[in-house]
C-alpha cells in the first residue's frame, strides 16, 4: 500500500530546506523509532522539518531515517545517534557515514 505524501515530499522554495522523516511503521517502532523521532524533535534545527513517516520499506534495517531532498538514508538509528546526525549532517552538511544505509549508499562500502 502506498503511503500518503507528507510536506517533505513536496517541492520547497527554500534551497537549503531539509526534511527528516523517521519511520514509525511497526517494525521500526519495535526497534525504538518513537524515541528516535523524539530525539530529533529535541535537537531541532532552524530550516529543518522533522516528521514521522509511514513505512520507508527498509524494515530489516530500522529504525530508518530519510533526509530529503538529498535522499540520505540512515539505518539502525538510535536516540544516541541523533546528536551526531544533527551536528555533522543537518548543521555541517556531511552525512554520518557509519549510519548510512549500505544498500542505498553503495559508494561508502
Amino acid at each position: 500500500m502506498a503511503e500518503a505524501e507528507t510536506e517533505c515530499d513536496q517541492p520547497h522554495p527554500q534551497p537549503k530546506y531539509l526534511c527528516v522523516m523517521v519511520c514509525q511503521h511497526l517494525s521500526c517502532q519495535r526497534n525504538g523509532s518513537a524515541e528516535v523521532l523524539q530525539a530529533f524533535r529535541e535537537h531541532k534545527v532552524a530550516g529543518v522539518t522533522i516528521n514521522p513517516s509511514g513505512c520507508l520499506g527498509q524494515c530489516s534495517s530500522g529504525p530508518t531515517v530519510r533526509v530529503t531532498p538529498e535522499e540520505t538514508w540512515y539505518c539502525r538509528v538510535t536516540p544516541d545517534d541523533v546528536p551526531v546526525i544533527v551536528e555533522k549532517h543537518l548543521i555541517g552538511g556531511e552525512p554520518v557515514e557509519a549510519k548510512l544505509h549500505p544498500r542505498i549508499h553503495l559508494r561508502f562500502y
